[in-house]
């Protein structure tokens, strides 16, 4: 290869390297925004459920087809890229199929359990985008994704594809290229690949330069293209390949749908009740109730923004969306990680959160969108990796119900019955129990 391609390769990988980690960086910074919030208990039951829901996709199989060829998508795109290994070794080296003198025997079988990988994955991805852009369904044409959300779907797909198509190009190119002993071709007799082979037919009229030029623009272009995925990755919804496992493993585990009190309230009620039990020196400074923006939230809401696939499983499942009302889990996750990263360039700017006139709450997720919420906790056991969409509805509805006192009436004379009566009836608590007389 002379000196001069190794040299564009190891400023091609520095690049990438650096712009990768400078926004990992970023995302980093964002979800630690949030409150601290301490996930350490019962770790063997959280790796187990990493393990299930992140690696075995398991809650993907509740619909059995689209698992499998998600599991294609998914399984077959990170173990293809294990030649990236030998890519990355043979850019910076100048050498060429370098592994293959380590391991003769193995190596053939390695390239073509790949290249059906890379087959599975291609026909997936053609399916996929059959079915977001011609067939109707409902959580693909929703409005939570019009705009830039559809087109990343779209992108990330055909990037597959073509990266897929690539790899077999490259692969037909080369074989045909040793079978012509050419240059340094001809040093690496690997013998043709079962999926790559059937490429041949198309290039066998290809002059001997113009394979090399093939063969060279493929290679290049497959590599360029797996590091554009690289740094594209953190800007898209397809993060979650990344984030799935650590955000499965610090999922809650108490039972599904639990509540999380405040304690200070529940003190405030205590001493309502006792007011014995009340201290008598000055009370501590009052704190935000529920939640009003992203630095609210725990860094674990902030992580299942980061998350969320964009699938839309939750929006299909709440029975709120269902009825025609307006909340979509699906639109809380998207906007909480777009008020995040909102927050997060303002900081790239200025190093210090200066605030502004906009939140989470009103500018982004409506009071109409939280109230619509019924709290059955379907959109949690929708999601394939446990975001918790409903955790950050009632964070923020908790801060409208205390902090604005904006409730439905309904809810206004139950919580006035319960201060009052301490029952969510209009009677005396002396006369709680008189229907037992009356029966």
């Amino acid at each position: 290869m002379g000196w001069l391609e190794p040299l564009a390769f190891a400023l091609l990988t520095l690049v990438a390297v650096v712009l990768f980690s400078k926004k990992v960086a970023a995302i980093r910074r964002n979800i630690l925004l949030g409150r601290k919030e301490k996930i350490n208990d019962q770790p063997a039951k959280r790796f187990k459920n990493m393990l299930l829901l992140a690696l075995g996709q398991k809650k993907m199989f509740n619909n059995p087809l689209v698992a499998i060829l998600h599991v294609f998508v998914y399984a077959g795109f990170i173990i293809i890229n294990i030649e990236i290994i030998e890519i990355i070794i043979d850019g910076l080296s100048g050498s060429h199929r370098i592994l293959f003198p380590l391991f003769p025997t193995l190596y053939p079988y390695l390239i073509n359990s790949f290249e059906v990988l890379a087959l599975l994955v291609l026909v997936a991805c053609v399916i996929f985008l059959i079915r977001r852009n011609a067939l109707y369904i409902k959580r693909f044409v929703s409005k939570d994704l019009d705009g830039w959300p559809r087109t990343d779907a779209n992108l990330i797909l055909v990037t597959e594809i073509v990266l897929m198509g690539l790899f077999l190009l490259m692969n037909a190119s080369d074989t045909m290229l040793q079978q012509r002993a050419l240059g340094h071709y001809a040093d690496q007799q690997t013998g043709n690949f079962l999926i790559s082979s059937y490429f041949h037919g198309a290039l066998d009229s290809f002059s001997d330069q113009t394979l090399i030029i093939t063969e060279r623009a493929s290679w290049w272009l497959h590599i360029i293209g797996i590091f554009a995925f690289l740094n594209y990755l953190p800007y898209s919804k397809h993060l979650h390949i990344v984030l799935a496992f650590p955000n499965t493993y610090f999922a809650k585990l108490q039972p599904a749908g639990k509540m999380d009190n405040m304690p200070s309230i529940q003190q405030e009620v205590l001493y309502a009740m006792q007011p014995a039990l009340a201290p008598t020196d000055a009370a501590p400074a009052p704190q935000r109730f529920g939640a009003r923006d992203v630095m609210d939230l725990s860094w674990k809401n902030l992580m299942d923004a980061y998350s969320c696939t964009e699938c839309g499983r939750c929006s299909s499942a709440c029975p709120a969306r269902q009825t025609g009302k307006l909340l979509s889990p699906r639109k809380i996750m998207m906007d909480t990680r777009d008020r995040l990263e909102e927050v997060g360039r303002q900081l790239d700017l200025n190093n210090d959160w200066q605030g502004d006139d906009r939140s989470l709450l009103h500018t982004y997720i409506t009071t109409e969108e939280l109230m619509a919420c019924t709290t059955c906790n379907a959109c949690v056991e929708a999601c394939p990796v446990s975001i918790n969409p409903l955790d950050i509805i009632l964070q923020l509805r908790r801060n409208l119900v205390m902090e604005e006192s904006r409730t439905p009436a309904e809810w206004a004379a139950l919580f006035s019955n319960v201060e009052n009566n301490f029952a969510p009836w209009k009677f005396s608590p002396d006369d709680r129990d008189g229907w037992t007389r009356s029966v």
